[in-house]
């Protein structure tokens, strides 16, 4: 990646995950998300909910990236852990934001309980931010932002966290759909590669009942980088195994 490339890591957190009772869906979001805002996802850590666990790679990631986006762990059993492991990760305590006890009660009416309650606990130094909604508004406690697992909410939670991460940077990306194996294009491929080191270039086979055999994609910050690196490998092929190029990764 190129100097300066703002990068990210994520945090998935449950049992659920790892026994397979739950299907993980949520990386993919935030990757596609992330994409899109100029921000590479430089690693993505699964583990269980056991917070000496979830301190030490919550204190990993977050000096090793620019963001960390945690998934899951945040709400009323005994097994949602990750809000007091977030504030022991940073040595700090919990307390209680009113807003988020209000909107619980207002939301749980009287059957909100203690259990409920401690959804709304607060790592001292922590913020709400995202959205002035105090239900979908997201946990931030310095680099880290605190999701929750259910797909649907950790969505539009990220969607709030748009214009906070945007600061205009953006990806580019070039893709030649193609006729033909890949191992056909790997020499080519690792030689534009080396001569493009500011590109991420990759290649992929196709889906069933597609009109082409695999693709070769080239992303990057750089446009003329990116565009000289997909000249350098059409100049290398014949014209009748290229089916169509795109500026979009989309197969």
């Amino acid at each position: 990646m190129t100097d300066g490339q703002r990068t990210a890591a994520c945090l998935v957190i449950g049992n659920e995950i790892l026994s397979g009772k739950v299907e993980e869906k949520n990386v993919a979001v935030l990757a596609h998300t992330l994409f899109g805002l100029g921000i590479a996802l430089r690693r993505v850590v699964t583990i269980p909910d056991e917070v000496p666990l979830i301190v030490r790679e919550l204190n990993a990631l977050r000096r090793t990236f620019d963001f960390v986006f945690t998934s899951g762990g945040i709400g009323p059993t005994h097994d949602d852990v990750t809000i007091s492991a977030v504030a022991e990760a940073f040595g700090v305590r919990l307390g209680r934001e009113p807003r988020i006890v209000e909107a619980l009660h207002a939301y749980y009416g009287p059957r909100c309980t203690e259990h409920h309650l401690r959804m709304a606990d607060l790592p001292d130094g922590a913020s709400y931010v995202g959205t002035s909604d105090p239900v979908f508004s997201t946990l931030r406690m310095g680099n880290v932002f605190v999701l929750p697992g259910v797909p649907l909410l950790f969505a539009k939670k990220l969607e709030g966290l748009r214009p906070l991460l945007d600061d205009g940077s953006r990806f580019h990306n070039r893709t030649i759909f193609l006729r033909g194996d890949e191992g056909d294009y790997a020499a080519l491929l690792e030689t534009v590669a080396r001569h493009a080191l500011d590109v991420s270039a990759g290649s992929y086979l196709a889906p069933a009942g597609a009109d082409y055999d695999c693709r070769v994609t080239f992303d990057g910050v750089d446009l003329e980088v990116v565009e000289a690196a997909v000249a350098r490998f059409l100049a290398s092929v014949s014209p009748d195994v290229v089916v169509r190029t795109s500026d979009s990764g989309a197969a």
